[in-house]
């Protein structure tokens, strides 16, 4: 989960639970937040690995500043620089800030890059792209990201190619259907005290049931 300044990295790997909650002074205010949040599929060799969590403060992801960009860099390696989170594969994951006409490369070395427009817009190949929008670049293609005139807020993203496609169903993500199915059976038994998922220590008293699953 990626917040302006922090990360919360959580790595399902054979299973994990979690629960966010918003502090009761909180809620009796009003608040906003602004947020992503990422998932990025494991290598194969990794995805049956046990579950980890990690906090990484702003003071220690690298950040690159000048000619109209402020850019931090939250996972993997790029422009000669390295971030102190833990990844399994080869990537990149960045927060920029452009200001108006400021111009970005894209990290060179990465079989697949992408940007999303969180609000401004950018121009790429003399084409103009709002906020909201996501694209996906050829492998190998020179990128430079231009911003518009009201500057820009982007996520760029990169990374090796998966060996192989992924499956989804509800909060479960494999490499096989499966697993997928081991996943959903095991949160259905429910034993969150010595099964494969463990509920929250001292917050386990609520209970997500898979869609359909009627529980007492």
């Amino acid at each position: 989960m990626i917040y302006p300044g922090a990360v919360n990295w959580m790595v399902a790997g054979n299973g994990v639970t979690h629960s966010e909650r918003t502090s009761p002074s909180t809620r009796q205010n009003k608040h906003s937040l602004f947020g992503i949040q990422t998932w990025v599929a494991l290598p194969e060799a990794h995805e049956d690995k046990p579950a980890s969590f990690e906090h990484h403060s702003e003071d220690v992801l690298p950040m690159l500043n000048g000619e109209g960009k402020n850019i931090r860099l939250i996972l993997g390696t790029a422009w000669g620089e390295r971030s102190p989170v833990q990844t399994f594969s080869e990537m990149f994951y960045a927060d920029a800030i452009l200001q108006p006409g400021a111009k970005l490369p894209l990290p060179d070395g990465h079989e697949d890059r992408g940007i999303y427009v969180t609000s401004g817009s950018v121009i790429i190949a003399g084409e103009t792209f709002d906020a909201g929008r996501m694209m996906v670049f050829r492998p190998g293609d020179p990128i430079t990201v231009t911003a518009g005139e009201a500057g820009a807020r982007l996520m760029l993203l990169g990374g090796e190619t998966l060996n192989g496609p992924r499956y989804i169903s509800w909060n479960f993500v494999a490499s096989s259907r499966e697993k997928l199915e081991a996943a959903k059976q095991a949160w259905m038994e429910g034993d969150f005290e010595h099964g494969r998922f463990k509920l929250p220590p001292g917050d386990n008293a609520e209970f997500i049931p898979f869609p359909g699953q009627h529980r007492n």
